[in-house]
């Protein structure tokens, strides 16, 4: 593999969807100097700066008392409509930060901690949940367990609200186990029920969107959880949690298996003191390079991807464009804040079904008619014959397969419609 190869592939692993300028500054700095610089923060992020987080109301819904029918339906437009401005923002940073590692470490994160919309309701709470992971992400794994066990989206998402002394409620401390940091086999039943004891006293308020601990809501007795005996609460389980051996190496397992793949086992060794480390591990794995072209981009790297190459901002967008974009998202069944369920969203081949194909077609050629005319530009300023070549260059790929050639070639003439069909390519579709 050249150096451009290598930085490329670290490049679309890493972030989401690297220019081909961002290739060209990759190539000359080199692959080490390119994977120091991906995981050392910069000082300032105009991209980021530029895409502030929504000041939102407090929850349209929760305010209501003894409220009529219609006053309930207006609520609830007024939910909607927050959660699809938040998803608009998000879509939107996740376009222009100049800190693509950390915008998709985040996108990892609520993946791995999935919690939707759709029942948490509330976007104040959502945008909340992502300040956490964003803030926490990139460190040890043991403060980011202990907010998120404290976190209201989550609290509302595994039924927190419901655990009580009285009646412990053991969804958030069995999936708290199972997917989020230990790993099917390294607990017991009877640690998820000593858990959910140690998980009860917190509740939400749903009108401020603050957590806040009952006391007389919370088991205070003793609790034997993973061996260990002990009057634990939430925190302290945390700490529990995050300190055992395994949890360092499922979260490490999750991040290979959403930047490198399942095709390639994870080699041994690979977790860190905190998430930067444990990533340097996987980018700098011998067997990481062997993943190349082998990993099929979800829906949401494919969409912003394509955005950042095409020179698109989402925000910029007139809003029947913007809602094509989201529609496509949901014909792709990944919309962020939204992932199916409390194991988060598929991988691999669950991303390439012939309704997914047909909404990527629909999809790309929106996007082709909305690329910025500089973009379009430097794909018409070549040759008709060479125009595949630098479509290929435009959308970082390293090269076309034969077939694909020759399905681009008889469109050279047509850049939107090259376009569309470069961003529907298996060479563009499989990172």
């Amino acid at each position: 593999m050249s150096d451009r190869e290598s930085v490329a592939h670290l490049l679309r692993r890493a972030t989401f969807g690297p220019t081909a300028e961002e290739v060209d500054a990759a190539e000359r700095a080199g692959p080490a100097a390119t994977l120091d610089r991906l995981l050392t923060p910069p000082a300032t992020d105009q991209g980021a700066a530029a895409t502030p987080v929504p000041t939102l109301p407090p929850d349209p819904y929760a305010g209501l008392k003894d409220s009529t029918r219609e006053q309930r339906q207006q609520a609830n437009a007024e939910r909607r409509k927050q959660l699809q401005q938040v998803t608009e923002w998000w879509l939107d940073r996740m376009v222009a930060a100049e800190d693509g590692l950390t915008e998709k470490l985040l996108f990892f994160w609520h993946g791995h901690w999935a919690t939707s919309a759709q029942k948490v309701k509330s976007a104040r709470l959502m945008v909340g949940q992502l300040e956490t992971l964003r803030r926490h992400g990139r460190g040890p794994l043991g403060p980011l367990v202990a907010a998120m066990v404290r976190d209201p989206a989550l609290i509302v998402w595994l039924d927190g609200q419901k655990n009580t002394r009285k009646a412990p409620n053991e969804n958030l401390a069995r999936e708290l186990m199972e997917l989020f940091t230990l790993g099917i086999g390294a607990y017991t039943e009877a640690d998820v029920k000593a858990g959910a004891r140690a998980l009860t006293g917190w509740v939400v308020d749903r009108r401020t969107g603050v957590v806040r601990f009952e006391t007389k809501r919370h088991d205070p007795g003793e609790k034997s959880i993973l061996g260990q005996s002990g009057r634990f609460d939430a925190e302290a389980y945390a700490g529990l949690l995050a300190a055992q051996p395994a949890a360092a190496t499922f979260v490490a397992g999750r991040l290979w298996f959403r930047y490198a793949g399942t095709e390639t086992p994870a080699p041994d060794g690979l977790a860190g003191a905190d998430t930067i480390a444990t990533l340097r591990a996987i980018f700098s794995a011998p067997a990481f390079a062997q993943t190349r072209g082998t990993l099929v981009k979800q829906p949401v790297e494919w969409l912003v991807g394509a955005l950042r190459q095409l020179g698109i901002r989402p925000s910029a967008l007139p809003e029947q464009q913007r809602r094509q974009l989201l529609a496509g998202l949901n014909a792709l069944d990944q919309v962020p804040l939204r992932p199916p369920s409390v194991g988060g969203w598929p991988a691999g081949s669950a991303w390439l079904t012939t309704s997914s194909l047909q909404a990527r077609l629909r999809t790309a050629g929106v996007l082709a008619a909305a690329t910025a005319p500089a973009v379009l530009a430097r794909l018409t300023a070549a040759p008709t014959a060479g125009r595949p070549d630098a479509l290929a260059r435009l959308l970082v790929v390293d090269g076309w397969g034969a077939r694909t050639r020759a399905a681009l070639a008889p469109l050279a003439g047509e850049p939107r419609k090259l376009l569309a069909a470069g961003l529907v390519s298996p060479e563009y579709t499989v990172s």
